[in-house]
């Protein structure tokens, strides 16, 4: 179903714009609290003729919203989180700590104008978000999810614990193996060497004179 947005909706769309969702959606829930009415001919006609109105300042809005995604290139935001085993962290990432980190950055952006691909991020690595700051000015921009120092430290402290572990295992085998080695002694007076029993061909009967 086609609505026309009566104001910004998180996740969704801008202020007059006009975007499909589910029936039951736009009836029991954006239509009811005001936030869109149906996009039928003579609403998309009223949209059309305040669009016209507010093109002055529809102009002057795209252009402060070109000029903010500008900001964007080349701009590298690493965002930092607790990490569990592997990759995968503590909680999760969303766009509210997108947002945060981009204002932090020097761009003006709100969450509900971020959108992350299934909301929200559980493992570290690079991700892509969509992020408009109008209707007619959305950038995909690429940011990363990193550990922070105590997930770094606490995943260094582990490595070397296993590493110990496995010294001290190499160790002891290495003590084993030596002691097998040695345990043994031939020179050891209990051990009698016996020397080697020549076997001696058995004899041959020689012919007899009677025969």
């Amino acid at each position: 179903m086609d609505i026309i947005l009566k104001q910004d909706v998180e996740n969704l769309g801008f202020e007059f714009e006009i975007v499909s969702v589910k029936p039951g959606y736009a009836r029991n829930f954006l239509i009811p609290q005001g936030k869109a009415v149906i996009a039928t001919t003579k609403q998309r006609e009223e949209l059309n003729k305040i669009l016209e109105t507010r093109k002055a300042e529809e102009s002057a809005l795209i252009s402060a919203a070109e000029a903010k995604s500008a900001k964007l290139n080349g701009l590298d935001v690493k965002i930092e989180a607790k990490v569990g085993a592997g990759d995968k962290l503590f909680g999760s990432v969303n766009n509210g700590d997108l947002a945060d980190a981009l204002v932090a950055a020097g761009v003006e952006i709100e969450k509900k104008n971020i959108k992350i691909p299934g909301n929200t991020i559980k493992r570290l690595g690079k991700n892509t978000a969509k992020i408009r700051f109008h209707r007619d000015v959305e950038v995909d921009f690429e940011f990363e999810v990193v550990a922070d120092k105590e997930s770094i430290q606490r995943a260094e402290e582990a490595a070397k614990a296993r590493a110990e572990v496995a010294r001290m295992d190499a160790e002891r085998l290495a003590n084993a193996n030596k002691s097998e080695e040695t345990g043994f002694n031939y020179d050891n007076p209990l051990y009698e060497k016996k020397p080697a029993v020549k076997e001696e061909a058995p004899a041959t009967e020689t012919p007899s004179e009677e025969a």
